[in-house]
């Protein structure tokens, strides 16, 4: 799936948001082990990172080439600071309407209004492509991310006391979260 969008930030500034692509696989690798080192909300640690540069690249290929699967980067003054995409939950007959939503903003850049135009975009691209519904994890005490979600229509629908343990702080409650695309 394709995709590119110019937007302007809360601060003025403009960002583009575009298909992360194999060009971009170094970067990206880098962002991640970055972002992930920034937060205690995201699902691993950089030491936890499982691609090494070429891998990324590749998963970066495969998703530029997915006719139902996307994987964005913002970018601003030339760099990666935000990265989100969505994946199929499986190919069955029974789930093959669903798809998970993912995303991290580096955090001199939290606050922009990134996040919730990579959130639109993705909701946007999943319509297109013909998904149902929209799901996405988030740690309880994310506050910000849960009141984005709840604007743009993600509701509620369970939660995880245990969901993840974090070296950091010990147990985290993980709230899951949907959005139905076809109403």
């Amino acid at each position: 799936m394709k995709f590119e969008k110019t937007i302007t930030l809360k601060n003025g500034r403009e960002c583009v948001l575009k298909n992360a692509n194999q060009t971009d696989a170094k970067e990206v690798h880098d962002f991640f082990n970055l972002t992930h080192s920034q937060t205690d909300f995201l699902l691993s640690y950089p030491d936890e990172n499982s691609y090494d540069v070429e891998q990324e690249r590749q998963f970066l290929i495969a998703k530029e080439l997915s006719p139902n699967e996307i994987e964005l980067c913002a970018v601003v003054d030339g760099r990666i600071v935000g990265t989100a995409g969505i994946e199929a939950v499986g190919r069955k007959d029974k789930v093959k309407h669903r798809a998970e939503f993912g995303i991290s903003i580096e955090k001199d850049y939290r606050g922009l209004g990134i996040g919730g135009a990579l959130l639109k975009t993705c909701i946007e691209c999943a319509k297109r492509v013909g998904y149902l519904q929209l799901e996405l994890n988030v740690v309880a005490d994310n506050t910000s991310a849960i009141s984005l979600y709840k604007k743009e229509g993600f509701v509620e629908y369970g939660r995880n006391p245990r969901g993840f343990r974090s070296r950091i702080s010990g147990w985290q409650e993980v709230i899951l979260m949907y959005l139905a695309l076809d109403k």
